[in-house]
């Protein structure tokens, strides 16, 4: 049987605990020149406010992120989606802190400063935030417009 939908209330709180738990999102993003899109999963750090990624400096996503400044995120399973849309900025090498460096390994639980090949960090600001279930939850799936929420709670 399936639940009744929930309230915007309960749809933004469910959307923060996936963020706070959920390790994994799927990644999007398109190529500058001919629009290509590119579909991988990364890890992320949510901090509350934005989402923190890494990925190998040279692959496409990286320029593909540096490039357009633009992604989409899809995280948790079908049937209880989060959608993000957001925008990009490159960290710096002094713009990663040791602790928020930290903070990622321990929440994905991989440590890109260790590795030999350079990762790039990102940080996504959502400005769209969609999430729904099931159709009976559509209607009202716009959780954030042009970065604020659009619920309380």
């Amino acid at each position: 049987m399936t639940p009744p939908p929930r309230t915007p209330d309960r749809r933004k709180a469910d959307t923060l605990a996936r963020l706070e738990s959920d390790v994994d999102a799927w990644i999007a993003t398109a190529d500058p020149e001919g629009g290509f899109p590119y579909l991988v999963p990364l890890s992320f750090l949510w901090d509350g406010a934005t989402l923190l990624l890494s990925t190998p400096a040279g692959s496409p996503t990286a320029r593909n992120l540096r490039a357009t400044g633009r992604v989409r995120a899809g995280i948790g399973p079908t049937r209880d989606v989060v959608l993000i849309e957001g925008t990009v900025e490159t960290l710096g090498p002094g713009d990663l802190t040791e602790a928020l460096g930290d903070a990622f390994a321990a929440k994905t639980g991989f440590d890109p400063r260790t590795l030999t090949s350079p990762y790039a960090y990102f940080r996504v600001r959502p400005r769209l935030v969609q999430a729904w279930r099931e159709a009976d939850e559509l209607t009202g799936r716009d959780l954030m417009r042009d970065g604020r929420w659009t619920v309380g709670g």
